[in-house]
């Protein structure tokens, strides 16, 4: 027990490994900061990285959260001490983040139960989030991480979106973003409309872009890639209508001038561009 102590111990107080920012369902403006709170550990400024993080958790942010606490029960356990990391660790996993609640369930002590006593100052105070630039892509090496992590049976048909995306002149990060979306890479996935496979793919547009097998993942891929190249094309590479066609249809898109209205269409809108953080398709991404 005590060698385990010592083990976490020394996990815990040495320098903080520098992560690659997890590609997350959060606003674009929330995931500059984290971008930019990653730059700065790399660069080892980390009080820098702490006021960045903290920020970002102060606008809901579960990822700058943990990342914060992890802050605080490394470089940083001196200023604010091992409680407020372990707090911050339990407040995220309390809400769903399985690295938090991993990291946390490693520890030989528990976290305290005054939570509030140990939350730093930072995350009650009103700072607006910056104005960021969004014609910048999500950073390919955060969307390779996050490939790379998936589970194999996933894995496999996210290289395959990758590996075909090009040949259609489509960024594969928008178009992993978009099978994200739709599937979660599930070859056989079903919707209660009817559309099927990686993609997505209603029988209509399965027809219009020659797809015979809809469940045959690298024939549903190429359609759905033709499909996002007609729409890039139509829409002058504009993701929030390309997206939003995507989901409901160019007619309805065409039809109200822009994303439609309807409450699914416009989610889904929000999390290819979070997803994506750009407002403008990039060629050859």
């Amino acid at each position: 027990m005590r060698r385990l102590a010592v083990c976490i111990l020394l996990a815990i107080t040495l320098p903080l490994r520098a992560e690659v920012p997890a590609w997350i369902d959060e606003p674009i403006e929330v995931v500059r900061l984290i971008e930019q709170a990653h730059r700065a550990v790399t660069q080892r400024r980390h009080y820098d990285a702490a006021q960045l993080y903290c920020v970002a958790a102060a606008h809901g942010s579960l990822e700058a959260q943990f990342q914060l606490g992890r802050m605080y029960l490394g470089p940083l356990r001196a200023s604010r001490g091992r409680e407020s990391g372990q707090v911050l660790l339990a407040l995220a996993a309390q809400r769903g983040h399985a690295r938090a609640e991993a990291l946390l369930t490693s520890m030989s002590t528990p976290p305290p139960m005054d939570f509030d006593r140990h939350l730093p100052p930072c995350l009650f105070a009103s700072v607006a989030l910056p104005h960021v630039d969004t014609e910048t892509v999500v950073p390919h090496a955060v969307v390779e991480h996050y490939v790379a992590n998936l589970p194999q049976s996933h894995r496999i048909h996210a290289r395959l979106v990758q590996r075909l995306a090009p040949h259609f002149n489509v960024d594969a990060r928008l178009a992993l973003a978009i099978a994200r979306a739709e599937s979660n890479f599930d070859p056989r996935a079903r919707s209660p409309r009817n559309a099927m496979g990686l993609m997505q793919l209603i029988p209509e547009t399965a027809d219009r872009f020659g797809v015979r097998d809809p469940f045959d993942p690298e024939q549903n891929v190429r359609g759905g890639l033709a499909y996002l190249r007609w729409l890039i094309a139509r829409y002058d590479g504009d993701i929030a209508r390309v997206a939003g066609a995507y989901n409901a249809g160019e007619g309805a898109v065409d039809r109200y001038g822009g994303v439609p209205p309807f409450a699914e269409t416009e989610e889904y809108v929000r999390r290819i561009l979070a997803f994506y953080q750009a407002r403008r398709h990039v060629s050859g991404g």
